[in-house]
């Protein structure tokens, strides 16, 4: 697996109209089209994002996930299996593929990788 940089910051949250306008208001973060209604994702100065969801599972509070760049979606989730890490199958929007994992820590983490054009 080759990991390439962050990608972006996300948060999950039941107070998902309250921080989207937080964030595009008070923190001045543009809204881009993410070609999903399942966030609201802002872009950062330097090509990073960060996204605003609602909670994952109802109840379960205010989460984050951060967004890992990988080389190949693929072979880094076959790594991860290879591993003994579940993850998820990949999923993609307009402009990424993507894959969930829970890392030792507990913690919420993606596998992206930019899709091409065409």
């Amino acid at each position: 697996m080759e990991i390439l940089g962050l990608v972006f910051l996300g948060t999950a949250t039941p107070h998902r109209p309250a921080m989207t306008a937080f964030v595009e208001r008070t923190l001045g973060l543009a809204r881009v089209d993410a070609g999903t209604t399942e966030a609201d994702m802002f872009a950062l100065p330097d090509g990073s994002g960060f996204a605003v969801s609602d909670e994952r599972e109802e109840g379960g509070a205010t989460s984050r996930t951060v967004g890992l760049l990988v080389a190949d979606l693929d072979i880094a989730v076959a790594d991860l299996r290879a591993a003994g890490v579940g993850v998820d199958d990949p999923q993609q929007n307009d402009r990424y593929r993507y894959a969930h994992f829970v890392a030792p820590d507990g913690e919420l983490y993606e596998l992206v990788e930019e899709r091409t054009a065409g």
